[in-house]
């Protein structure tokens, strides 16, 4: 038996362990995303705070999965959710604030000062001037640690199947136990497949929340 054909007789699972996959991608971009903007656009007014933050978020990322699932276990453990999705969810949201804060920042903070001076100039507030014009432009760029964090978080969540959390890691952890190679390429083919769908996902999405203006500046750039 092939990748393919083993693909096609358990279409069924293979449906299954992608959408299980998926949720918990989403589910902890989501509210990432939640807690990391938020910290990015607040960081903005503070540069020491700034380092500081990202510096923290930088300490997550060189963490390795497997020893962050250990570290949350016994504590996890104590309100009976050591493994399983709720461990994956939190290490995938750790992992993904350096990406979302960090673009966060940048994205807002190279917005030009010309703008800023231009909304300041017609009586906009701070946080009106954030609203209508620093986020907006910034957008595309936030979006780009959006799609970071979903590309890198698909691929840590294959190896969260190893504590009880499902999804496409289930096909590598099973073929390594049994020796099995067709079922741990058909994981990884599914993983790659995964990956790239949501990268072009997100591509589209970063260019349709790009302003108009900048889109043409680009164009003249090029």
């Amino acid at each position: 038996m092939n990748v393919p054909e083993f693909i096609y007789k358990n279409a069924d699972r293979c449906l299954n362990l992608t959408l299980e996959h998926i949720w918990i991608v989403f589910f902890s971009i989501f509210i990432a995303a939640i807690i990391a903007v938020p910290a990015g656009i607040l960081i903005t007014k503070n540069e020491r705070l700034a380092q500081k933050v990202i510096n923290t978020a930088n300490i997550f990322m060189t963490i390795p999965s497997i020893a962050l699932f250990g570290l949350m276990l016994p504590v996890l453990s104590i309100f009976g959710q050591g493994l399983g999705k709720v461990p994956a969810i939190i290490a995938l949201v750790l992992y993904s604030q350096l990406p979302i804060i960090r673009n966060t920042y940048i994205g807002i903070k190279n917005v030009p000062s010309s703008l800023i001076e231009a909304g300041r100039g017609i009586g906009m507030g701070t946080w009106a001037r954030m609203r209508q014009i620093e986020i907006p432009i910034a957008a595309p760029v936030i979006i780009a640690g959006l799609r970071t964090a979903a590309v890198m978080n698909i691929g840590i969540a294959t190896i969260a199947a190893y504590i009880g959390a499902g999804g496409l890691g289930v096909f590598i952890q099973q073929g390594i136990a049994r020796a099995y190679d067709d079922m741990i390429l058909a994981g990884a083919v599914l993983v790659a497949l995964l990956a790239i769908f949501v990268d072009l996902i997100m591509t589209f999405l970063e260019r349709i929340l790009t302003p108009k203006g900048l889109l043409v500046s680009r164009r003249r750039d090029k």
